[in-house]
Parts: structure tokens; C-alpha cells; sequence
């Protein structure tokens, strides 16, 4: 029976071996993104404290007019004096037509004809993929980025989708590699099974002073039993954000709905002018009086509300509670905390920190760090194994070969 479960083990490792050293690896450089981004573009997050911030819609004008045709997305404020204030504005959207026409002339567009209605034009797509870092305290913008254009975006297309981009084969590929690795760690633990106590109490230590052939067998055997519980969940994880059908099975698992209440919505003023940021601040302010972050969103139309993400301290960055601000009046119209929110969905939101090693910040990033860290060895240690296993059948066959002759 085990020959069956270590031809499988085998097989699904050779098929996926590449895609799952791969992930392991840009994982293992995922583990520590924030603190090394704060670490190389410390001026970017951090500034010197002088005297008393200016007032948020100043430094949301100041970010806006940084960018031609840019337009206010969100503004993130952050409870810590120190950081910077950050301001997501959107751009339009590069239309490959249109690009295609710069070289040509333009047509004229036949006059629409009387009684006839002309095209509409269409709403000018717009995506907030730029953030502007502004110093709270001089109104300065430090520095205006595309996260997409950085290293660790690089590194994390690659880890999710290969680079393929979301609802690629990429991110089937990975999805799938995931999936195997996933049995790859159930044969695993098959195959580690002892038969005997003796044999149990030796697959639990790795013995240092045996030849490498034992060295490199104890490191693939006793390190992935070790490892296989982590791994065992952050597979299932990645396959919980990898493939849609495995994220509605928490759903469904739970008995929980999928979707959030939809946000409120309020009635048109047309005199009435909108809040300001500032206003919208100081009114979620005196409901929550201190938080690692808020993160304001402006209204999408003329009825929508203000969305306030309010994250709690020391909590996950999934676990924020969202306040909507009536844009007219400065009344909070409704809450949508994270303890009001079903079995699935609290499941569903520990996802990700639990896949990246951020669930209970730096002690458990440094536990995620050296899991994938020692992962990488699998491969290399696999494939010796195996060239080695091959050496000995060889061998084998060779001497069956010559006794039958003789």
C-alpha cells in the first residue's frame, strides 16, 4: 500500500514540484513586505513630528493637483503621529483604441440627424492605482506611487498568478499546483506513518552523524512531518483565494451568507453641499476615539454614503468595522462592525492573514518565514532521493540481470 500512496507522492511532486518552489519562495519574501518596505522607503511612511497637523482637506487638494487628471479615491489616516497621510487617486484608464488613434486622423462623427438621439458618451473609466504619501504637517507630497510598478507586486503576481494576472492560466496553473501540493503533504504523512514505536521515536529526530544519504533522507522526512500541519493550512488558504468554489464552501460549510448588507444610502440634496474630509473625519472620531487606522472613502454618486473603514488596535488588517457618514448632514446612517458579521465571513477574513503569517503579527511572521524557508528544501531533497532510489534499482536489475545469464 505504500508503494501506491510513494508513486503518488512522487508523480504529483514531479508534475508540480517547479510551481510549488516557486510559491514557496516569493512566499517566503511576501512574509516580511511591510516591514521591508518601511525599512527601504522609511521617509516614504515616517515623518518628524513639528507642531500640529494641517487640516486633511489641504493635504487631499495638495495630493490631487500632484497628478493631472487625477481625481480623490480614499485617504488613509493613521493614528501613529509619525505617518504620513496616504491619498488614493485615480487615474483614467489607458484605452487601447484611443491609443491606437493618436496616430491616425480623426473622423468626423456624422451629426446625429433631427428626432434622432446622438451617442451618449461614455462614463471615463477610473481605477485608484495611485497613492500619493503627504507629510501631515507641512502639506508636502513625499513621494507619489503605482504599487504596481514596485518589486514586491512583481513578487506577488508571481506567487498568485505568474505573472499572469488574475483569471489567467497563471493563476490556474498556481491554483492547481496548490491543489496537488495539498495531497503531495496528505502522502506525506501517509508514508511517514512508522510501523513500530522504535521507528516512530527515529522519524522524530534528524540524525546529524549518519552518512549525507540518512542526512538528507531525515531532513525530507522528520522536516515535512514537522512542517506538515502549517503547510496543510496554508494550502487550504491559498486554495480558498485561488479558487471560487472553495471559498463559497466555507459559506456553505457554515450555513453563512457570502455577500455584506448593502451599504445605506441617502436622500439627494441638491442645494446641499458635501461634507468635507475633515467634517467626516471628526464625526466618526467621536464615536471611536482612538484606532490603528481610518480609512475614508469618498461617495461613488449623489445618494451614496461616506464609507469609513475603522480598524482597531493590535487586530488584523481584515477585521475593521465600517461607518457610513450621510455626506449632507454629518449623521452616521449606518454600522457594520466586524462582531456583527457571520460565522463564514469572520472565517473568511482570517484567510489571508492566516496564509501570510500575519495573524498574530511578528512572532507568527517569523514562524510563516522559517516554515517556507525550510519548504524550499523539499524539492532538492525529494529529487535526491529519488535519483537515489533510481541508483539502487538500477543496481538491482543489474545484478538479476547477471545471475539470470549465469
Amino acid at each position: 500500500m505504500k508503494v501506491f500512496f510513494r508513486n503518488i507522492h512522487l508523480y504529483l511532486s514531479l508534475s508540480a514540484g517547479l510551481i510549488i518552489f516557486i510559491s514557496c519562495l516569493t512566499g517566503t519574501i511576501l512574509v516580511f513586505e511591510e516591514e521591508l518596505e518601511h525599512s527601504l522607503h522609511h521617509n516614504r511612511y515616517f515623518v518628524t513630528e513639528s507642531g500640529s497637523r494641517l487640516p486633511l482637506d489641504l493635504l487631499v487638494k495638495n495630493a490631487v493637483q500632484s497628478t493631472p487628471k487625477s481625481k480623490l479615491a480614499s485617504v488613509k489616516v493613521y493614528e501613529e503621529e509619525a505617518r504620513t497621510i496616504e491619498v488614493s487617486i485615480s487615474v483614467p484608464e489607458k484605452n487601447k483604441k484611443e491609443e491606437a488613434g493618436k496616430s491616425q486622423p480623426k473622423k468626423e462623427e456624422p451629426k446625429a440627424e433631427k428626432g434622432t438621439k446622438s451617442k451618449e458618451k461614455k462614463p471615463e473609466k477610473r481605477k485608484p492605482t495611485l497613492t500619493a504619501y503627504v507629510n501631515p504637517y507641512t502639506g508636502n507630497i513625499i513621494e507619489v506611487v503605482n504599487r504596481r510598478d514596485s518589486f514586491f507586486f512583481t513578487v506577488e503576481s508571481i506567487h498568485r498568478w505568474l505573472l499572469g494576472g488574475k483569471d489567467s492560466i497563471g493563476n490556474l496553473l498556481t491554483g492547481i499546483s496548490t491543489f496537488i501540493f495539498f495531497f503531495i503533504l496528505i502522502t506525506g504523512i501517509i508514508l511517514w506513518w512508522p510501523k513500530t514505536k522504535k521507528i516512530f521515536y527515529q522519524r522524530l529526530k534528524i540524525k546529524f552523524d549518519g552518512n549525507w544519504k540518512r542526512l538528507v533522507h531525515d531532513l525530507h522526512i522528520v522536516t515535512g512531518f514537522y512542517l506538515s500541519l502549517f503547510l496543510i493550512i496554508i494550502s487550504l488558504t491559498g486554495l480558498v483565494m485561488a479558487f471560487n468554489w472553495v471559498n463559497k464552501g466555507i459559506f456553505t460549510l457554515t450555513g453563512s451568507k457570502m455577500e455584506n448588507p448593502e451599504p445605506p444610502t441617502v436622500v439627494y440634496q441638491k442645494d446641499a453641499k458635501h461634507l468635507s474630509i475633515d467634517e467626516v473625519y471628526s464625526t466618526v472620531l467621536k464615536e471611536v476615539k482612538s484606532a490603528e487606522s481610518f480609512n475614508i472613502r469618498i461617495p461613488k454618486d449623489s445618494v451614496s454614503t461616506f464609507s469609513v473603514n475603522v480598524l482597531p488596535e493590535n487586530t488584523i488588517e481584515t477585521a475593521g468595522d465600517n461607518y457610513f457618514v450621510n455626506p449632507y448632514n454629518a449623521a452616521i446612517v449606518g454600522v457594520q462592525k466586524f462582531s456583527d458579521k457571520n460565522q463564514g465571513q469572520k472565517i473568511r477574513a482570517i484567510v489571508k492573514p492566516l496564509h501570510t503569517g500575519a495573524l498574530y503579527g511578528l512572532p507568527t511572521k517569523i514562524i510563516s518565514f522559517l516554515i517556507c524557508l525550510l519548504t524550499l528544501s523539499f524539492p532538492v531533497t525529494g529529487v535526491i532521493m529519488w535519483l537515489n532510489r533510481l541508483k539502487i534499482d538500477k543496481k538491482k536489475s543489474s545484478k538479476s540481470s547477471i545471475v539470470e545469464t549465469a
